[in-house]
């Protein structure tokens, strides 16, 4: 009798085991590239003509969602906590100062939920369409493209401390960006070709001001292009393209701009300002395709940062609100 209690205890306790293990499993999943095949297989093409409209309408918008994916990912992982809005007894991520009155998008990503809630309903997650996304806004810019990892699921809270804290300044020199990134999981050539996305896109006056007023190293007729739409006081909001030669076509002209002192932000710069990454910013300047094949893979990383998997989080409805 005793033995045949012994022998339940072990099938038990093997079970309990078993259980764990598959619990574990489901909870740290990892991301797929055909994660939706069958249970949204036109997903891809429902995001990719959204974006196509959005581009054709407002060019900008590729940068603002490729903008938006970045903010996302650097405050606690890949999870659309960024999309959240505030309520009364909640404060999410939109009013940080690294994104208020600056990250934009928001309206593109509902759009495209409400067509993939149309066709897979409580199925794809806001954080996967934002990735989706971002990568067809590079793509309608002329840049390359990518497979998505996929499978991510959505954050229940956010975090307005760690979008102030984690996502780094226009004005941070060289060692604080390698050690932004660095603890995120990215390397320095992550770094380099990740800040290529300023290939396209514009920056407000107010986080341009103090490189073109203050910096030393920087080309003096572009200053003084720069200044004649940003004051020395005032005129926060006016704009500026961050790639003074094509803003709004994703290439390597942005490296090029940094050899030449030509590059808009303070942080910008400080990738060709005599350290460690000059060699390859001089790289990228010139050979655009080794620029995008460290683009791509590095954007891969980025997406990997801290995904919620498996059960974890949730598939929200509406991405502004928790379900």
């Amino acid at each position: 009798m005793a033995s045949i209690v012994s022998g339940y205890s072990v099938i038990f306790t093997l079970s309990n085991i078993l259980l764990v293990l598959l619990s574990l499993s489901a909870a740290n999943a990892q991301l797929s590239t055909n994660f939706y095949a069958n249970s949204c297989p036109n997903l891809q093409t429902i995001v990719r003509n959204a974006m196509t409209r959005a581009v054709n309408r407002e060019t900008r918008l590729g940068a603002s969602i490729l903008r938006l994916f970045f903010h996302d990912c650097f405050v606690n992982g890949c999870d659309a906590s960024i999309l959240l809005d505030d309520t009364a007894t909640f404060t999410g991520e939109k009013n940080a100062a690294p994104n208020r009155n600056s990250v934009r998008g928001y309206e593109v990503i509902d759009t495209i939920k409400t067509s993939v809630e149309a066709a897979c309903s409580a199925t794809v997650s806001c954080a996967d369409i934002l990735a989706l996304a971002a990568r067809d806004g590079v793509v309608l810019l002329g840049g390359p493209s990518w497979q998505v990892p996929l499978g991510r699921r959505d954050a229940r809270t956010a975090s307005q401390s760690a979008a102030n804290n984690q996502i780094p300044s226009p004005s941070s020199n060289l060692a604080a960006l390698i050690s932004s990134f660095a603890s995120k999981g990215l390397s320095t050539r992550d770094l380099t070709a990740l800040s290529g996305g300023h290939t396209i896109g514009v920056a407000r006056c107010t986080t341009f001001r103090g490189r073109i007023y203050n910096d030393t190293n920087i080309d003096s007729n572009f200053a003084a292009t720069r200044r004649a739409n940003c004051p020395a006081s005032g005129g926060d909001n006016n704009l500026a393209p961050l790639d003074i030669q094509t803003p709004t076509r994703f290439d390597n002209n942005y490296f090029r701009n940094l050899v030449a002192q030509r590059g808009l932000l303070h942080s910008d710069q400080e990738l060709f300002n005599g350290g460690s990454q000059d060699a390859l910013v001089r790289t990228y300047s010139t050979n655009p395709r080794a620029f995008s094949s460290d683009f791509t893979a590095a954007m891969v990383r980025m997406g990997n940062i801290s995904p919620l998997t498996g059960t974890r989080g949730e598939i929200r409805r509406n991405c502004r609100v928790v379900n």
